[in-house]
């Protein structure tokens, strides 16, 4: 017997598709999602625990940023860019401007 047959399990190897069989898709593509956490940083001055409960809908917090400056865009704890925020409608959006 060989051991082609032997060996039953499939090889996960074999399920992706390789550079010449993905013809002129992207190899991202073919790639399940992975899960990240997307963070904005924005340090706030002189905000305490205190300050923290006492927010509500609609609160302001002063920002040691000025309002043109750009945050940092980080992806599972890693800087990948600078945004600035938009407003979108009703909604806050981030804009990338610089890849790091």
């Amino acid at each position: 017997m060989s051991n082609a047959f032997l060996n039953s399990e499939p090889n996960p190897a074999e399920s992706l598709p390789s550079p010449e069989r993905a013809g002129d898709r992207d190899l991202l593509d073919t790639m399940p999602w992975l899960p990240c956490r997307l963070s904005l940083e924005i340090p706030v001055a002189r905000f305490t625990m205190g300050d923290l409960l006492t927010l509500t809908k609609g609160s302001i917090v002063e920002t040691v940023f000025h309002h043109t400056s750009d945050v940092p865009l980080r992806v599972n704890q890693v800087l990948i860019g600078w945004t600035e925020f938009d407003v979108v409608g009703d909604r806050l959006a981030a804009r990338i401007t610089d890849q790091a």
